[in-house]
């Protein structure tokens, strides 16, 4: 019930090396891929770009077998695991147990207005981050970017001659 039903993945050779390593991946339940407007329990689908403060590129769908809006928890495990390494997803609405499943999987749920324009979202979402993040926008950043764990984050300041 409520398993994935297929995925497609966009291979884009225009996008340049290294956008896809510092990126935000971003997903929205969505029926058409268009707008948010799906309830993310029971959500058709996911529509997952991959974003910068500069650049938005498409990535992904993953379209889900019908679920009923019944209270089984049992179609929120395929779809928190379709979102591994998402940072966050928008919705219109979303469960209390989503919610903290979502969060012990390092995913930001985002509540929007139903029809919400996700091409609105990743605007907004892009003077964010040229602008003042909020707190999940700099984890999510540095989850990506790997600042917290990778050892090697001070080799380039070491190597052009930076002291403290």
């Amino acid at each position: 019930m409520g398993q994935i039903s297929r995925t497609l993945t966009l291979v884009d050779g225009s996008i340049e090396d290294g956008f896809m390593d510092c990126a935000l991946k971003i997903a929205f339940a969505t029926s058409d891929l268009i707008h948010v407007d799906q309830h993310f329990g029971t959500s058709e689908s996911f529509a997952i770009f991959m974003v910068t403060r500069d650049e938005v590129h498409f990535h992904q769908t993953i379209a889900f077998e019908e679920a009923a809006q019944d209270g089984s928890e049992d179609k929120l495990q395929a779809r928190i695991g379709a979102l591994s390494g998402v940072a966050a997803v928008y919705c219109w609405a979303v469960g209390a147990s989503a919610i903290a499943q979502l969060k012990q999987a390092g995913v930001q749920p985002i509540k929007v207005a139903d029809g919400t324009l996700i091409k609105l979202q990743l605007g907004l979402l892009q003077e964010e981050l040229a602008g003042s993040p909020s707190f999940w926008v700099l984890r999510a950043l540095e989850s990506v970017r790997g600042l917290r764990d990778d050892p090697r984050r001070f080799d380039d300041m070491e190597t052009e001659g930076w002291n403290e």
